[in-house]
């Protein structure tokens, strides 16, 4: 049975929905494309019909969850407009967002997946990394651009690692540790 254009979308965007959630709980290698499918409810048989290749679908998918996230970033600077950095800092490493990697942060969930996959799965990170790094450098006290670029880099990179070392150590105290160590020392280095 064919099927509408707006019921094709639809069907996209449920495969795309479930691909993002179970790719950042389980890797781009952890799940298949029978298992995502499954996940959208749907027939396996139609996934090339919405994509080229399961690359194809990790960088859709990665490209959603990264849009999602700059939204999100955004309400919470928005949401702060005394203290923006010290807000997205408590938003991004908080027990509750290193607990639910399945609707976490893209980065911490999937960078090490990402670093081994195709260009076009690369280059879709890449993009939303600097999507995010450009909210960060609005965001982080400092007289020029240049520098508020590099802080936001840097930070960029402490909030990823950070969190994926939280969730490493996961159910321990650590874990917690770790989480506010890294919210305080980059408080610390923007001058709070």
């Amino acid at each position: 049975m064919r099927v509408s254009r707006e019921q094709a979308a639809a069907n996209r965007d449920r495969i795309i929905d479930a691909a993002g959630a179970l790719f950042r709980a389980k890797g781009f290698g952890g799940i298949g494309v029978a298992d995502i499918m499954k996940a959208a409810d749907l027939t396996h048989g139609g996934f090339y019909g919405h994509f080229a290749s399961k690359d194809d679908l990790a960088a859709q998918a990665s490209k959603r969850a990264m849009a999602r996230a700059a939204a999100n970033w955004q309400d919470v600077v928005a949401g702060a407009p005394g203290e923006p950095f010290a807000a997205l800092l408590k938003h991004y490493l908080s027990p509750r967002h290193r607990d639910d990697p399945a609707n976490g942060c893209v980065f911490a969930a999937l960078s090490a997946d990402t670093a081994r996959s195709g260009k076009v799965v690369r280059d879709a990170f890449a993009e939303g990394i600097a999507e995010l790094i450009g909210i960060l450098a609005e965001a982080i006290p400092g007289r020029t651009k240049p520098a508020r670029r590099r802080k936001a880099v840097a930070a960029m990179a402490a909030l990823v690692g950070a969190l994926m070392l939280a969730r490493a150590a996961g159910g321990t105290p650590l874990s917690d540790e770790i989480l506010d160590a890294a919210r305080r020392e980059l408080l610390a280095s923007m001058g709070h």
